[in-house]
């Protein structure tokens, strides 16, 4: 069913095979064409009732994107919001699709967003291997991060936005003024903004943002986190925790901002049932807190893809992989739920999910609320987890590296992934000679496989052409 060209996936259960090759069928319909009016590319991705392009899904869309094998741009989506950049170096969070003018509303005044240009890129760079791109755009990215620290950030070293920046509208964080989630995306911003700097070779630029990510590491370390509750608040204006348990603690964990023993503390309400460790992870609201609804209700207990897997890729960077692939298997098996309706009636994947039990959440007060098959977010889950934590693949072009991570020994792979002009198949399977990976690829990269419940690691240079490897010789 997957259309001619994207990479085929493999997995024991069917029904993951069949969400991702829908996903891809469903991306078309939301492929849209720039007009004259709005200024925008040719082809970008968008609902197609949407009246507005989004900065939060144009960055977290190219982690999907990416693995269209260049069937779909990867960079359109970002290059609409560079295209509009103002000559202070703003970037407004949302544009009209009408007529490519920003939009700004009571709750935004500024239409300032998460800050999240530099991480896209930054992965962008390593599936696609395109540096001469990352020197083009590091001046947009360079304006648009002195223009949050002129219009943004306090005397206290702490940036202060409207709740709506952080596209969580209705989380019940009333009192909150400097808050933990965009606080943390502006450290993750200098943090690959560094880490652009150093694939540059501009050692200026790379010290630069090391010493903006360090400084608001420190202040949310020192003045956010709570040590009796083992979690990141936000601070009201006067500098006090607002005691909140919300899904935002959780983008620390991205920017890698708790220490070890801190992070195994947060951790750990991710696993508990009275926070956030519910059947669908994450709730966006802790189970605990009194606003907290079964029913989602927006940001009050809702399950939204975007969310899940900003989390998820958080336990990556704390080397929790198996924590990590076990919340991106239960949160696909929600979204197959309603995809695969038991009787009568046809199914379908949504927005947001409810987190204790199948089925999309609910949200009287906003209409049409949740969207169908709303691709821009429920892709993070149908293709970039499956590939990336229930398949277990991490790719870097700009290395030629491929490192699969697997928790245990099972039947599946990749097939026909496009890797810069080098298609790559990698597939395990149980032979009359034990558990083996076959390799094909059409030039030489290195592959790690990194079997946990067994404790192997291996790397191994692959050749062009067929090759595999026997599990047990390693």
């Amino acid at each position: 069913m997957v259309k001619k060209g994207f990479p085929s996936v493999h997995f024991y259960d069917q029904d993951f095979v069949d969400i991702y090759e829908k996903t891809w069928v469903w991306m078309s319909d939301n492929w849209l064409t720039g007009t004259k009016e709005n200024g925008f590319q040719e082809k970008y991705l968008n609902y197609p009732d949407n009246d507005t392009i989004n900065q939060f899904e144009a960055c977290f869309s190219t982690f999907f994107l990416v693995y269209s094998n260049n069937i779909f741009s990867a960079k359109a989506n970002l290059d609409n919001f560079y295209s509009k950049q103002e000559e202070n170096g703003a970037i407004r969070g949302m544009y009209s699709v009408a007529d490519g003018k920003p939009v700004f509303t009571e709750d935004n005044p500024e239409g300032v967003m998460s800050p999240l240009f530099s991480f896209a890129e930054y992965n962008l760079f390593h599936k696609i291997g395109n540096k001469k791109r990352l020197k083009e755009i590091m001046p947009v990215l360079e304006n648009y991060f002195s223009w949050l620290e002129n219009n943004f950030l306090d005397e206290n070293g702490l940036y202060s936005v409207p709740l709506a920046a952080t596209m969580m509208e209705n989380s019940p964080r009333e009192e909150a003024y400097y808050l933990v989630d965009f606080n943390t995306q502006q450290a993750i911003n200098a943090l690959y903004m560094s880490a652009i700097g150093d694939v540059l070779n501009n050692k200026e630029i790379s010290f630069k943002y090391k010493r903006h990510y360090f400084s608001l590491k420190t202040r949310i370390n020192t003045r956010m986190w709570n040590e009796e509750d083992s979690i990141y608040y936000d601070l009201d204006k006067d500098g006090h925790q607002v005691p909140v348990k919300t899904i935002a603690s959780f983008w620390t964990l991205l920017g890698e901002i708790p220490n070890e023993d801190k992070a195994a503390s947060l951790i750990a309400h991710l696993k508990n049932p009275d926070s956030f460790g519910l059947e669908n992870p994450f709730p966006t609201l802790s189970a605990d807190h009194p606003d907290f609804s079964d029913s989602g209700m927006g940001f009050r207990g809702s399950v939204y893809t975007p969310f899940t897997f900003m989390v998820i890729k958080g336990l990556e960077k704390y080397a929790r992989y198996e924590l990590a692939r076990e919340c991106s298997i239960r949160h696909l098996y929600y979204m197959l739920d309603t995809l695969h309706l038991e009787g009568e009636g046809e199914g379908d994947i949504y927005e947001a999910y409810l987190p204790r039990k199948e089925g999309p959440a609910v949200w009287p007060e906003k209409e049409g609320f949740p969207r169908r098959r709303y691709v821009a977010n429920t892709a993070l889950a149908a293709v970039t987890l499956m590939i990336e934590n229930v398949l277990g693949l991490y790719i870097s072009l700009p290395r030629k590296t491929v490192d699969w991570i697997m928790p245990t020994l099972e039947i599946m792979g990749i097939e026909d992934l496009s890797l810069k002009r080098n298609m790559i198949t990698i597939l395990s399977n149980k032979s009359s000679r034990g558990w083996e990976v076959r390799l094909e690829s059409e030039k030489l990269y290195y592959f790690t496989i990194n079997i946990l419940d067994e404790d192997k690691k291996k790397t191994l240079p692959i050749p062009s052409g067929k090759c595999s490897m026997l599990i047990d010789k390693l």
